[in-house]
């Protein structure tokens, strides 16, 4: 399974937090490091062609990590074109800021996606009860391509909701927590989170 890590340096909130050190690593090859122990994935960083992210991607290249470069601001399209790059059918998104993502949701997602192909979109945040820093979402590559004429710019930036505005549309498959955790944050949008 194709997972696509979608990764910039110019968060807002947060300028450069992929690159951020902690344990002597940047967070990116702490999310990277994370997914892996799945051994069911090729993982590909889906950034952008703004010059910001030529430290992003010296990093990614000197760790021999794939990536692609797409637009900044159309989010969407930028993961639809990186899947299609990799001829692949369907992908995996994971966002860089989740340094803590449990390979063994990743499975969970997986092994739903095997045994039932019929589904759009499975998911584990519609709703969500895993902490935030955990989710997963997978994602038909044709049906994201087919639908990017209809996103607003909101949804250009976040590749799902426009799915899950008009979920009687579409086939989603939502999988949830033994408790709801969602209120718990395991993901890095400020520098006191990754503190």
């Amino acid at each position: 399974m194709l997972v696509l890590i979608q990764a910039r340096t110019s968060s807002k909130r947060f300028r450069n937090k992929v690159l951020k050190c902690f344990y002597e690593k940047p967070l990116i090859l702490h999310v990277v490091d994370k997914i892996k122990k799945s051994k069911k994935v090729k993982i590909v960083v889906s950034t952008s062609k703004k010059k910001d992210d030529h430290k992003l991607i010296k990093i990614l290249s000197k760790n021999k990590i794939k990536y692609y470069q797409g637009s900044l601001n159309n989010v969407a399209k930028r993961l639809y074109d990186t899947a299609k790059f990799e001829k692949q059918d369907v992908f995996l998104r994971i966002s860089a800021d989740s340094p803590l993502i449990d390979y063994r949701i990743i499975n969970k997602s997986i092994n739903i996606f095997k045994k039932n192909k019929n589904f759009d979109l499975i998911t584990n945040i519609f709703p969500k009860t895993f902490p935030s820093g955990q989710s997963v979402e997978i994602i038909k590559t044709n049906l994201l391509g087919k639908n990017l004429k209809f996103f607003s710019k909101l949804d250009k930036e976040h590749v799902t909701r426009y799915f899950y505005r008009n979920f009687s549309r579409f086939k989603i498959k939502n999988f949830k927590n033994k408790i709801n955790d969602n209120k718990k944050k395991l993901s890095v949008d400020t520098p006191q989170e990754l503190k």
